[in-house]
């Protein structure tokens, strides 16, 4: 079969900006290959890491085969507890757009309880965050915002009669 080429470490820097720009470019799948590249020599690179999360969640409700859990592996090798929280909430964020924007049955309960999953995690990293940076009361709203335009609300609890004897 084929093997991969290694980058040199000189070019880690060239290819991280090529893997922004392939997401700018809607590109996800070139941007998490350069990512893969990058952390087979530096498999610490934060910034590939955070560029890699984002190439996943891009291709949500895409038809490809990545789902939560990869990009949950990614996030749990962040060094730092504000950017765990902060993308654990844009997993669950983006996960829920691509809920709405597929529009299968119950895709709006679903969207409801994985927004409130990313509002936790916001909450969690605005307690957190650095000062001057407030991106997670941003994602927080941007959440709110899209439960009430939407009319989300959470799935009903189902009740069970059970017969009696």
């Amino acid at each position: 079969m084929f093997e991969l080429k290694k980058l040199s470490k000189e070019a880690i820097p060239a290819a991280l900006e090529k893997a922004v720009r392939y997401r700018l470019l809607n590109e996800p799948g070139e941007a998490e290959s350069a990512c893969l590249d990058v952390l087979s020599i530096d498999s610490e690179n934060q910034q590939a890491l955070v560029t890699l999360l984002l190439a996943l969640t891009d291709r949500f409700g895409k038809g490809y085969n990545v789902g939560i859990i990869h990009a949950e592996e990614v996030v749990h090798r962040l060094h730092d507890a504000y950017e765990r929280a902060y993308y654990s909430g844009i997993i669950r964020e983006r996960e829920a757009k691509a809920h709405l924007h597929q529009g299968l049955p119950g895709a709006g309960f679903q969207a409801y309880e994985l927004l409130r999953e990313a509002m936790t995690f916001y909450g969690k990293a605005e307690a957190i965050r650095p000062a001057g940076n407030d991106d997670a009361v941003l994602r927080w709203n941007a959440c709110v915002r899209i439960i009430m335009r939407n009319g989300l609300v959470p799935q009903p609890e189902e009740r069970i009669e059970l017969p009696l004897e």
